[in-house]
């Protein structure tokens, strides 16, 4: 299988490194295929146990001209395509961006470089990981299919989702409410598949209840709160700073931010603004390792993700599962994926998005109330583990891989026990 991504590897993308490496435990044969060079300066420690090699493609096509052209020269012998041409005009005519030409360029090069044995294609991310994926299918004549988390599914217009999803042969997404609209949108609900992708809890040590019981009433023995996340508009941390802001003089706290983003200057002069900014620590983009001690250490974990104009969203962060694994309370906003594993008042607080003073209020109430933290810390613990297991989805995807190898031309590794054994439907 090629599996196509934006870019590889990535930090903030922990989860499909967890995903790649469970696979290829399962003994699926992996070749990546990265649209975009890295640009993290670190990775995650699991990125070193992945052996799949790696295909970068021209990240923009005037920088390997050649590759471009060699992959025109062949691809105009494969038996697809006229057919990509059209799709690919078609498309052009109703989205005229330089990003456009780009992708079908960059699938002329892959169609032009795929390994034989190859045989069938996997985008992650329906937006141009899936385009790249799609024009190469039809060059190439090849089965492919996709997962959908976020903003690739929000952001997207819908008459490309719409071809996109009559294309493939089936498509994984990790919440409810994107299950839902997808559905909505194609004419074969049945190929929109619910797969969480989970946490590979064997990455996790079991913590023991160490969490403080302080209560924002001593000054030495402020409440610790952290959020881990890029500073881009859809985390609302604009929002998160008002709400802190907000909060009675008197009480003590401070604020841990872990994730770099385009917008940390921005906020660290808003929490000037605000008068606040002593209290807070900037911490940029961090390994695993050290965001897990963040949480072992903090006694509350804030997020305030939000639906943007144009329709960005978080779809079920990672981070609320990572936290909640380390037997810290939760407080988020109730959007997207988030209400399905945050039981409002049960194993978490939610508050409606971009609303500060019911933020406030939620803090506060978290702040001065420790029992209200080790009690939801503990029941969000044993939910998530309970159900948001990675094992579960992977054996979906197995399921859904091991349907693939009914194509004659399919050529993939053989699949071990487990995958022969793995459940092709979810729920």
């Amino acid at each position: 299988m090629a599996l196509i991504l934006k870019g590889y590897p990535r930090l903030s993308e922990t989860f499909i490194a967890q995903e790649i490496r469970a696979l290829e435990q399962r003994g699926l044969n992996i070749l990546l295929v990265s649209l975009r060079h890295p640009t993290d300066k670190r990775t995650h420690p699991i990125h070193d146990e992945i052996r799949a090699p790696v295909l970068y493609l021209p990240e923009y096509l005037y920088q390997e001209p050649w590759r471009v052209c060699k992959g025109l020269r062949k691809s105009v012998r494969l038996p697809g395509f006229a057919s990509a041409v059209r799709a690919f005009l078609r498309d052009l005519y109703r989205d005229r961006s330089p990003n456009r030409v780009r992708r079908f360029g960059q699938a002329l090069v892959l169609a032009a470089e795929l390994p034989q044995q190859y045989r069938q294609l996997y985008a992650h991310f329906i937006h141009t990981p899936a385009s790249v994926t799609r024009y190469t299918a039809l060059l190439c004549q090849l089965p492919w299919s996709a997962s959908a988390h976020a903003k690739d599914i929000w952001t997207l217009e819908p008459w490309e989702l719409r071809e996109k999803l009559a294309d493939l042969e089936w498509i994984a997404t990790c919440t409810g409410a994107n299950h839902a609209y997808l559905q909505s949108l194609s004419q074969h609900p049945d190929k929109v598949r619910l797969v969480y992708h989970g946490l590979d809890f064997s990455r996790f040590d079991t913590p023991a209840v160490s969490h403080s019981d302080h209560d924002g009433r001593v000054a030495s023995a402020p409440v610790t709160l952290v959020s881990v996340g890029r500073a881009v508009p859809k985390k609302g941390y604009d929002v998160l700073l008002q709400a802190l802001s907000q909060l009675p003089a008197g009480l003590h706290w401070r604020f841990l931010h872990i994730g770099g983003g385009s917008e940390l200057d921005k906020l660290k002069a808003q929490a000037q603004q605000l008068g606040i900014a002593e209290r807070i620590e900037w911490r940029g983009a961090l390994p695993q390792k050290e965001v897990l001690e963040a949480y072992r250490q903090a006694d509350l974990f804030v997020l305030a993700s939000r639906i943007t104009a144009d329709g960005d969203r978080d779809g079920l962060p990672n981070v609320l599962m990572e936290a909640q694994s380390q037997r810290l309370a939760c407080l988020a906003t109730d959007i997207s994926g988030i209400p399905e594993l945050i039981i409002d008042e049960q194993t978490g607080l939610l508050v409606p998005q971009q609303d500060a003073t019911a933020l406030t209020q939620a803090l506060l109430r978290l702040i001065t109330t420790p029992q209200l933290r080790l009690q939801l810390g503990e029941a969000g613990y044993q939910r998530v583990r309970q159900v948001f297991t990675m094992a579960r989805g992977i054996d979906q995807l197995m399921g859904l891989f091991q349907q693939g190898t009914a194509h004659p031309a399919d050529d993939f590794t053989k699949l071990g026990n487990t995958a022969a054994d793995a459940c092709s439907c979810c729920e």
